[in-house]
């Protein structure tokens, strides 16, 4: 009788610990993303650069990692006040996107590629100073 016990007790504390491990697990999930949350990961990361906010995002992004979650569980609270405005399908995507641990790290990865894409390659040339007239050479 004592070994039924001490047998469900040690099932019952690794089903505690599972949870544990799941609960406060700071790797990426090993799932790769579904076609449409990779098509909304896009298209954020696409409408901030586009607004040349990337990195003031990425800032705030990685600033707030370790909290996605609760912004996850703030966007289902806030649902039915932000459906007035945005679209309830892509708000509940969202929602759950931010569930993941590796949704923030994968956004900012493509705000990083789409901006680098995007910058212009004449900024990183070295202009000459306005008062120096071409043809001439500084003194």
């Amino acid at each position: 009788m004592s070994s039924i016990l001490k047998s469900s007790w040690a099932q019952t504390w690794d089903r505690v610990q599972a949870g544990f491990r799941h609960a406060f697990a700071t790797r990426p999930e090993s799932m790769a993303l579904s076609s449409e949350d990779q098509a909304l990961l896009e298209r954020i990361a696409d409408a901030v650069v586009r607004r040349g906010m990337a990195a003031p995002a990425m800032v705030f992004l990685e600033s707030l990692a370790p909290m996605n979650f609760v912004g996850s569980q703030a966007l289902q609270v806030l649902a039915p006040v932000l459906e007035v405005v945005l679209d309830t399908k892509a708000l509940d995507q969202a929602a759950r996107l931010l569930e993941r641990r590796d949704a923030i790290e994968r956004l900012v990865g493509l705000m990083e590629a789409r901006s680098l894409a995007s910058a212009p390659s004449s900024s990183l040339s070295i202009h000459a100073p306005s008062h120096v007239s071409k043809g001439s050479s500084p003194q």
